[in-house]
């Protein structure tokens, strides 16, 4: 499947969550077994070097993080929201328009020294990303790179992720409308 092909599984679902958003919903590409199986593929082929692991964000980034870890042969690395996990866990907080949100991982879930690539179903302002790499290398990990399904350039994270020295690869790309 093409890129084109591709992009036209995800659906564009206009004033959501409020007035004036356009919504890249990535569930119909995940409906689409040749879809999402195309998709994995060509987000495992862009990376280098096999990480250790893989670290999906909640909750679309899990979905994302489980197919590229059993493709690329690597552990999976679950990054949730506050109160989700049940052991010791460390956090971090991160910003929202309005706001503040936290983000943990179990301490133990990340050895010093393991190479962990982020994933995630989209980046927009980078603040999630950026907080789950703040975690794995609190932990001692180190972020080898950053994949995602969709990336709204018109919104800087990707530019921040790579300012913060993580190389960053998306799979599709919507402009801002």
């Amino acid at each position: 499947m093409t890129r084109d092909d591709l992009r036209s599984l995800v659906r564009t679902i206009p004033d959501h969550p409020k007035p004036g958003i356009l919504f890249r919903d990535v569930t119909t590409l995940l409906l689409h077994a040749e879809g999402f199986a195309a998709a994995i593929d060509t987000l495992a082929e862009s990376v280098d070097e096999r990480p250790d692991l893989v670290a999906g964000i909640e909750a679309r980034g899990f979905v994302v993080a489980t197919a590229l870890a059993l493709k690329l042969g690597a552990g999976l690395l679950l990054i949730r929201k506050d109160g989700k996990l049940p052991g010791a866990t460390i956090a971090e907080d991160y910003a929202l328009e309005y706001g503040t949100d936290r983000l943990t991982m179990h301490v133990d879930a990340c050895a010093p020294g393991a190479t962990v690539l982020l994933a995630d179903d989209l980046i927009a302002t980078g603040g999630t990303a950026l907080a789950a790499a703040r975690l794995v290398r609190r932990a001692g990990g180190l972020v080898t790179g950053a994949r995602f399904l969709i990336d709204l350039p018109h919104l800087g994270g990707a530019a921040k992720l790579e300012a913060d020295g993580i190389e960053t690869e998306s799979l599709l790309t919507f402009p801002g409308d």
